[in-house]
């Protein structure tokens, strides 16, 4: 298997990183969601993602409960991989980017029409700080 190309590299001994990859969320509400929580700590990303999944806070309206789901499942990972390396839960901070993947099609039964299905890749980088 080929390695995977992350859009963001720090340097190995200070960060940790997980990537998700094929999960069927959408691209658009994937990139909002990462531009909220990049930059801030670990922390704070965790409690912004529980409060859209629990909708005590949205976002322009919205409370995208798919991709927070799967956005947390990828954080808890990545948090994981840092505690295996020795590093501080408390002086991470996220890095996190939405890429698109590939479009197929699901096939219907008659006369219904095929629908379009849209696939998603995550790559989440924990730094510390």
């Amino acid at each position: 298997m080929s390695m995977l190309r992350y859009a963001f590299n720090p340097r190995k001994e200070k960060s940790a990183r997980v990537y998700g990859r094929s999960l069927r969320i959408s691209g658009k509400s994937s990139q909002i969601l990462c531009s909220r929580i990049t930059g801030r700590s670990l922390l704070r990303g965790r409690r912004l993602l529980n409060d859209l999944v629990a909708r005590r806070r949205s976002l322009n309206g919205k409370y995208y409960t798919n991709t927070a789901k799967e956005m947390l499942e990828l954080l808890g990972s990545a948090q994981t991989n840092a505690e295996a390396k020795g590093l501080d839960p408390e002086k991470l901070s996220i890095h996190a980017s939405a890429h698109k993947g590939f479009t197929f099609w699901r096939n219907r039964r008659f006369k219904m029409r095929r629908q379009k299905r849209k696939i998603c890749n995550l790559q989440i980088v924990l730094m510390q700080r």
